[in-house]
């Protein structure tokens, strides 16, 4: 793919294994802070270029193709640039779309990356059983939000936070959570996960983690996993996804104080990222298709349009201003 004489050929060039793509969908993620700040030593990530497009997962449709596996017309989601155009040479980790009777958008969320590793990371991670308690910080966005549907599939009782009331509504009438609450409006977070409330004796408890929590599902960091480790039971699981609260702070991130509970409750706590369960997403698609279809998961998105809104909605991830899974729609096909 070159630029001739002001005109831009998008034919490969004889003897590329690479394919040449259209954008149609791009994916706007925490991790992607991450990567604008230059990081020293290994890192799961390379940090972006100054000068380069900015590359990240999102859907697209094959142009021309010097690859055996992929032919001309066909749908795929992994990593690519935001651009009009792309050039793909390290085809590892990109999938192509056999299912068509779901938006192509489901392939930056709940079919893509944030599926994979709400699935991944509660299932294979936390190991979950019937009845367990179960929280989950940043619950609205496009992990939180998968991660409680499948823990209330699963039979257990889910609390989420989330940073607005239009959120706290979502988690609790949508998407079926057993509660939910603004963590802005909490001063103290250890007593508020502990909370049990009733302001009746003719009205229904309102109760979090009075005894304690099984599993959590960490996407914020800092103070939020601060107050959960003092919250949680004896041979609990945290599953460490993320922690968005923490990308924007430009000097040293916020100590957490209550690491000992590690120890002496005999937590398991494990870090992962989505590529080391890429070997299952074949089965993660024959659970999450009839699913969909049944509707028994429900998805939200927020739908920026045009590559010249995706800056805006990026960043406006870092202050919570999305509802849902951030997606840039830069072209229908």
């Amino acid at each position: 793919m070159q630029v001739i004489n002001g005109t831009m050929n998008l034919k490969l060039q004889e003897g590329s294994h690479g394919i040449v793509v259209k954008n149609l969908y791009l994916s706007c993620d925490p991790y992607m802070r991450s990567r604008m700040t230059r990081v020293e030593g290994p890192n799961v990530f390379t940090s972006y270029s100054p000068g380069s497009p900015l590359t990240g997962f999102g859907v697209a449709k094959v142009l021309d193709s010097g690859h055996p596996n992929f032919k001309k017309g066909d749908l795929i989601w992994g990593t690519t640039s935001w651009e009009e155009y792309s050039l793909i040479t390290v085809l590892e980790g990109l999938f192509k779309i056999e299912h068509t009777d779901v938006p192509l958008s489901y392939y930056t969320g709940i079919l893509g990356m944030p599926g994979l590793t709400a699935y991944a990371g509660f299932y294979e991670v936390c190991s979950p059983k019937k009845g367990e308690y179960v929280f989950i910080s940043a619950a609205s966005g496009a992990v939180g939000q998968l991660v409680g549907q499948f823990a209330k599939l699963m039979g257990c009782y889910v609390v989420g936070s989330a940073g607005s009331k239009e959120k706290v509504d979502l988690l609790r009438n949508k998407f079926g959570f057993d509660e939910a609450f603004n963590y802005k409006e909490e001063t103290d977070l250890v007593g508020a996960l502990k909370r049990s409330v009733s302001s009746s004796l003719f009205l229904s408890v309102t109760w979090y983690f009075p005894e304690g929590i099984d599993i959590y599902f960490e996407n914020v960091g800092g103070e939020m996993l601060d107050a959960v480790l003092l919250n949680m039971k004896d041979h609990g699981r945290i599953s460490v996804c993320g922690q968005v609260s923490q990308y924007n702070i430009l000097d040293q991130p916020e100590g957490v104080q209550n690491l000992m509970c590690l120890i002496y409750k005999r937590i398991h706590m494990k870090g992962f990222v989505v590529f080391d369960y890429y070997n299952i997403y074949p089965k993660f698609l024959d659970v999450m298709l009839p699913y969909i279809r049944e509707g028994k998961i429900m998805y939200v998105e927020d739908i920026a349009e045009g590559l010249e809104s995706g800056p805006a909605a990026l960043v406006g991830l870092y202050s919570g201003r999305n509802v849902g899974k951030q997606v840039v729609l830069f072209a229908r096909e």
